[in-house]
């Protein structure tokens, strides 16, 4: 327990650099595209001069760069993220109501293809070379192959429209005045399309790497001298085996935490989930800079969050992982 402390102790003090300098970055790429939000403003509404002039004074961009990076690194240091010019609020509120509906989307993706391709992976390397290894196998570097968005289409004209099964739009019903396990029950609906579509693609990389790593620790020695012993294959199988398969996996998962959370952007725009992606996606069309930079900067600290969990677990399951950070 002191190794895993130590260790979320120094993750927590490597991220302060790392925000900062995802904060400068991303501040510093978005100064070098061309075009505003008053730009973008005009564009869709329009405006002569003196309309555009006034705008650039209200909104705060008449200052030089450096000004701006300045007055939001100090607003920074006092957690406020800013003002959203496209939706006139604090840029903190708008991503703390939208936020609920990615977490739920990624968490029960994850959960899904963590779940499922876990399984699938010790069904496939109890036998290494066997037929349903081989089938599992094909199978998931089919799935892989899929891009995510061609896959969210594909499940919403066969179940949505085809079907009729299926909502394939929103996160619940618009005024249906639903509430408890009634709403719940809506919500769930809505959620199984687009979590099936962003759990599929990484369920199958879940399977393949678990797949591999019990391919690997059959041919270890203790994995040998416990069949030599004459346990039970099936207790080789799970208590051997899979559980020591399991530790690439769990790394694996916190790699794949950012990949999943850009995936999600895709994912959200398809089905009109109104979350952190499709908030993104809004704010880019808006050239919306503070609103940005608040979800990239949410983003990055819901990754670092994610991988650290996973660096705390690791270390729980490994009495190896920070055995030179604690001795230090």
């Amino acid at each position: 327990m002191n190794r895993a402390l130590l260790i979320l102790r120094r993750r927590l003090v490597g991220a302060l650099p790392v925000l900062l300098i995802v904060v400068v970055g991303c501040f510093l790429l978005l100064e070098a595209a061309p075009g505003d939000a008053v730009d973008a403003y005009s564009v869709s509404v329009g405006g002569d001069a003196g309309l555009v002039e006034a705008l650039r004074a209200r909104w705060g961009l008449d200052q030089s760069p450096a000004t701006r990076l300045a007055i939001y690194l100090w607003a920074l240091l006092h957690l406020d993220l800013g003002h959203s010019v496209t939706f006139s609020r604090p840029v903190l509120d708008v991503i703390l109501e939208r936020l609920p509906n990615t977490l739920l989307l990624m968490g029960s993706a994850t959960a899904l293809s963590f779940a499922l391709g876990s399984l699938l992976g010790i069904v496939a390397g109890s036998r290494p070379g066997s037929f349903r290894d081989r089938v599992l196998s094909i199978g998931s570097l089919a799935l892989y192959a899929i891009p995510g968005f061609w896959l969210a289409l594909l499940l919403t004209i066969v179940f949505s429209v085809k079907l009729r099964w299926l909502p394939g739009s929103g996160i619940e019903s618009i005024a249906s005045g639903k509430a408890g396990l009634d709403r719940a029950a809506d919500i769930a609906r809505h959620l199984v399309l687009p979590v099936a579509s962003l759990a599929v693609i990484y369920l199958a990389l879940y399977l393949r790497v678990m797949r591999a790593a019990m391919a690997e620790v059959w041919r270890m020695d203790f994995v040998l001298a416990a069949r030599a012993r004459g346990i039970p294959r099936l207790r080789i199988v799970l208590g051997h085996v899979a559980r020591n398969a399991l530790l690439p996996l769990v790394t694996m998962l916190g790699l794949q935490s950012a990949t999943m959370l850009g995936g999600s952007v895709v994912i959200e725009s398809v089905f009109s989930v109104p979350g952190i992606g499709r908030l993104a996606q809004e704010a880019v069309a808006a050239r919306d800079t503070p609103l940005l930079l608040g979800i990239i900067l949410a983003s990055a600290v819901l990754v670092m969050l994610v991988n650290l969990a996973v660096d705390v677990a690791y270390a729980a399951l490994d009495p190896r992982v920070g055995a030179n950070e604690a001795g230090a």
